[in-house]
């Protein structure tokens, strides 16, 4: 299964959540929880070994999810944003003052039908895929959870430091592909000029045979 735990949470409030493995998920998410206060939108991912654990505040409401490194951004976004809708759709502002697991009994089942959703059926992945092509799914910053758990304040140079490898990763296609036509005009140099030291050598080759067969014959 490419995700592996969601919680649904009002501040540091958990209302719901599943996991589909023994994980120790749900600690590492508490802290998050309690290392990102506030009610700002977010999108934003933290890495944990070879696991990222996604965020997605709207309005107050935060989903997160654990997902393996593999599956992306895409998925695991489209996911959260599926669960958001679904929970605001279900219980509408008795969201606001819900106790602790409030939801759990009923919502855990439909996180569990969700994830096994984004994880395994291909339809998932195609649907997302024409929502991102129209914009739906937003640039995500990608860190590592340990500086985030022990230094709060590192999210914006993180964030510039995205923006610079971005332009490096640009910087270094361009130079590729010149590399790349420099290497083709010159391989077209060389091969025309091997087709004309071939026609030359041919040319001198022609000329001396057919001198040789008009040289006079000596009586």
């Amino acid at each position: 299964m490419t995700i592996l735990y969601t919680l649904v949470a009002r501040g540091s409030v958990v209302l719901a959540e599943y996991s589909g493995t023994q994980t120790n998920a749900s600690t590492i998410a508490r802290q998050i929880l309690e290392k990102t206060p506030g009610n700002n939108d977010m999108n934003v991912s933290y890495s944990q070994d070879r696991y990222i654990f996604h965020v997605k505040r709207t309005d107050g409401l935060t989903v997160l999810c654990m997902a393996d490194d593999v599956a992306g951004r895409r998925i695991p976004f489209a996911f959260l944003e599926d669960i958001h809708q679904r929970f605001v759709r279900t219980y509408g502002r008795a969201v606001l003052t819900a106790q602790a697991y409030g939801m759990n009994d009923e919502f855990s089942r439909v996180l569990s039908q969700q994830m096994e959703y984004y994880s395994n059926d291909p339809n998932a992945d195609r649907i997302n895929r024409l929502k991102s092509e129209m914009g739906q799914v937003r640039t995500v910053m990608i860190e590592n959870i340990d500086k985030v758990l022990d230094r709060g304040d590192r999210l914006e140079v993180l964030v510039d430091k995205t923006a610079t490898m971005q332009t490096n990763t640009l910087r270094f296609r361009k130079q590729t592909r010149r590399f790349r036509s420099a290497v083709w005009w010159r391989n077209v140099k060389l091969t025309i000029a091997l087709i004309l030291l071939i026609l030359v050598i041919a040319y001198v080759v022609l000329a001396f045979v057919c001198h040789g067969l008009t040289l006079p014959t000596c009586i």
